[in-house]
This record gives C-alpha cells, structure tokens and sequence, in this order.
C-alpha cells in the first residue's frame, strides 16, 4: 500500500478547509474523446513531470470518511532521483528513496526496512504511463483549480469492466498531477487525493533524503531478500491474461526471520499494469494455522482477494473492481 494511506479519524480544522478548497469542481463540460496521438501526448506529459519536476508540498488523502496526510517532496538532478514520503498521522512512517533504493522508517518501533527495487517500480508514488490510453478513454473537462493552482482536469474512462475511472487535475503549466479521484460504477469518488499546499520547479535538496537513509542508529534493520524470476521459472502462469494488464516485474521475497524465530516461508510476487494502477499478486505455501477462510475486502478503491489454491494460499490486490482480482485468481494455473 502507499506510504501516505494511513487513516485517521479526522484533520484539524485547517487541513479540512484546505481540502475543501482542493476539492472545488471544474468549470466546463467534458468534450468529446482525444484522440490517440492527443491523448498519448497528455500521458506522457504527466509522466515527465513525475519524473523530472522537483517539488514539495502536504499531499491529503480521503478514502472510507477517514483522511490522512503527509509530506511529500520529490527531486531530480540528471540521472538522481530522490523522494520523500512522511505520514503526518497515524504511526509517522516515513519513506526515502535514492534512485531504487528504499527506506521504510517506522520511528516509534524503531524498524528499518531497506529495499532495492526494480527501477520501474521504485517510486513512492503512482507514475502514469502513455500506454494507459490503450485502456482508458481521455476526455479534458475544463478547467479548475487545486492548492491555489490553475489546472487541467481530465476524465480517464476505462473501455471495459476491469477497471476504475479516474479524474486527474494536471497543473497547466508544470504537468504535475495535483489531484487524483478514484470512481465507482455510478461516478462516485472511491478515494481521492490531492495537494493541499504545493512548490512546483523548487531547488533540488537531495541531502533532505540522503540524511535520514544514513541516520539509522538504533533502528533494527530488515532487508528483505528479493530475487528477480518469472512466473513461468516458478511454476505459474496465468491462461488467459486479464485485457490490458501487463507483467511489470516478479520477484521473490524472503523477509528477515523475527527475532528468535525461523525464517517466513519465501513469497513470490508479480505486479502488473495497465499504465494507470497496478495488481499485485502474493503467492505463499498454505499454512493452515494463518490461512483458514477466503477473503474479499475493500477499503476505499482498494480491494483485496485472498484464497487457497491448492497447496498455495493467493493474496490479489488493487485499486480495481472486484471483478478483477477475481479474474486474476482465475487465471492463476501451477504448472508444476
């Protein structure tokens, strides 16, 4: 899940008016569809914004009723990537990332986890690839405003059941996404977040990430052991692939054994993609003593599927229709 999605029963009051303010209409009615060249452009635009643009700001976040919020700043000097993600509620975690090596803090347990991650993947927050007109519909819908800023607001219909909408406000002059809306069947907003205060085109401070990746003194560090396969290398495949969603890596995961216990079981897990939000699936021998009854949950846009499957216990989850996990579970074949 992201680092920013802990929820909390509510915000002081400044944080509400703030969202409030962010979370003001579009003016105009949606025009008519782009076109793939106009809409591939658009897409590609916000990703080297994403990318390139240094920035900070407070990032709220609003799912369930619950809101929560952190701060968050993202820096990039030539090749160097630097972002920070810091949770302003709930358990404080803070995330820091150097190019694809991640650092997870948990301060009040006094917990480090070090990853390094596949470098597509490696970003604290979501990336959108041109690749996901493929899947959506673009329509622009006019013009609003979020954190004070004049954007862009497009519409991103899917073209089929297997995922969300979702409307985006693009800031118009750096392409920086100030505001994302996660929608239900009937329109509704599953989730939402946006930038409550926000510094576009800021100078790069790399030392403001590097600092606290070194200043780990009385942190018990984790490093998951990850090992770059394929699904197919380890017994799986899935017949057929869901429609639009593409293996963006698959790892396994072995974690640090609990002090005084013996190693967790390794996990195998495989992301996929369709430009615009992910799947994740976790596959894990079946302990009866954890694994006892299915489950299928929601909280926000996020669902979460998790089954038996033979000898194997399958977690699916995303911020996609149900409909989804269910047809990845399906799909799911040991073929060995």
């Amino acid at each position: 899940m992201r680092a920013w999605r802990s929820r909390i029963d509510g915000l002081g009051l400044l944080a509400l008016v703030l969202l409030a303010c962010a979370l003001q209409p579009a003016r105009a009615a949606a025009g008519g569809p782009l076109g793939d060249d106009e809409a591939r452009k658009w897409l590609a635009r916000i990703q080297t914004a994403a990318h390139e643009r240094n920035y900070q700001g407070t990032l709220v976040f609003s799912a369930d009723g619950g809101l929560s919020s952190a701060r968050v700043a993202h820096f990039s000097n030539g090749t160097q990537s630097y972002e920070r993600v810091q949770a302003l509620d709930g358990r404080m975690q803070q995330s820091f990332r150097h190019n694809d090596r991640v650092y997870t803090l948990w301060p009040h347990a006094r917990v480090a986890v070090v990853e390094e991650r596949d470098p597509h993947q490696a970003s604290l927050r979501p990336v959108i690839e041109p690749r996901a007109a493929e899947s959506y519909e673009l329509r622009t819908q006019g013009v609003g405003h979020v954190a004070g800023r004049e954007a862009q607001l497009l519409l991103l219909s899917p073209r089929d059941g297997y995922r969300f909408a979702q409307r985006l406000w693009i800031d118009s002059r750096s392409g920086l996404v100030l505001r994302a809306d996660i929608l239900g069947a009937r329109q509704q907003v599953l989730e939402s977040s946006a930038f409550s205060q926000v510094e576009i085109d800021v100078k790069s401070q790399p030392e403001s990430v590097l600092q606290p990746m070194k200043q780990l003194a009385g942190y018990r560090q984790v490093r998951p052991a990850q090992l770059p396969t394929r699904l197919e290398q380890e017994g799986w495949t899935l017949n057929p692939p869901v429609a639009g969603f593409r293996l963006s890596n698959c790892t396994r995961r072995t974690l640090d054994p609990v002090e005084g216990g013996a190693a967790p079981a390794p996990v195998l897990q495989a992301v996929f993609s369709d430009g615009l939000t992910h799947v994740s699936l976790f596959i894990e021998a079946l302990d009866r003593s954890r694994h006892q009854q299915p489950l299928l949950t929601q909280v926000g846009a996020t669902h979460t599927l998790m089954h038996a499957h033979g000898d194997w216990w399958v977690t699916v989850m995303g911020d996609v229709p149900a409909q989804t996990l269910k047809q990845f579970f399906q799909a799911l074949e040991r073929r060995r």
